[in-house]
């Protein structure tokens, strides 16, 4: 940074970018406080999907504990075959959603298989589906974070150092202004008695 110059101009300069600086505060305040929400949102749809996860864990348990014996491959039943996006955007920020999952489902005899399958291969379906929110919620809540920490950034550096290096150095400008005004009429006073002697003389 090059030396403040202490003059009228700088001073207007100063005067500009202070307002400046004041009118991006509150605009970043607000998106702050918008990517927070989302955040705290963001994390308890998070939470609300681990638990639908631990209680389709609970139900394979209690309703098919014969899963644990069987060596049949359930994950050659059904499968993920489409996941739909769509883009969100939220402050400028571009956070994913799941539109759509599809599922691809395996015919099978109902004869060869046992009579549990068709309720674990729903439940698979269901824990694959949120295995799929999971992610893309992740990469939601990543990007929230991310995007919180950069405009948290911004804000301190017009808070804590912009705005009050320029009203510091207004400060400066405004006292070297008064002091040089000062010394002017100090001069002129003292040019003035000087006048007055040679005129007397």
């Amino acid at each position: 940074m090059g030396k403040l110059a202490l003059n009228k101009s700088t001073l207007n300069h100063e005067n500009q970018r202070l307002k400046s600086f004041r009118q991006f505060v509150p605009a970043l305040d607000l998106k702050r406080k918008q990517i927070l929400a989302a955040r705290m949102k963001s994390r308890r749809v998070l939470e609300q999907l681990q638990q639908d996860e631990h209680q389709i864990n609970a139900s394979v348990a209690e309703q098919i504990p014969m899963l644990a014996q069987t060596r049949l491959d359930l994950n050659s039943l059904i499968r993920i075959q489409r996941v739909e996006h769509q883009l969100d955007n939220l402050v400028g920020i571009e956070l994913p959603r799941v539109a759509r999952v599809e599922l691809d489902r395996a015919q099978y005899s109902r004869l060869a298989m046992p009579q549990w399958v068709d309720r674990a291969v729903d439940l698979l379906g269901q824990m694959l589906e949120l295995k799929v929110l999971q992610q893309v919620e992740r990469v939601r809540l990543e990007r929230l974070e991310a995007a919180l920490q950069k405009t948290t950034q911004r804000l301190n550096l017009f808070d804590k150092v912009l705005i009050p290096r320029t009203e510091s150095n207004i400060r400066r400008i405004r006292i070297a202004l008064s002091d040089a005004e000062r010394a002017g009429v100090v001069r002129a006073k003292i040019a003035k008695g000087k006048r007055a002697r040679v005129a007397l003389q």
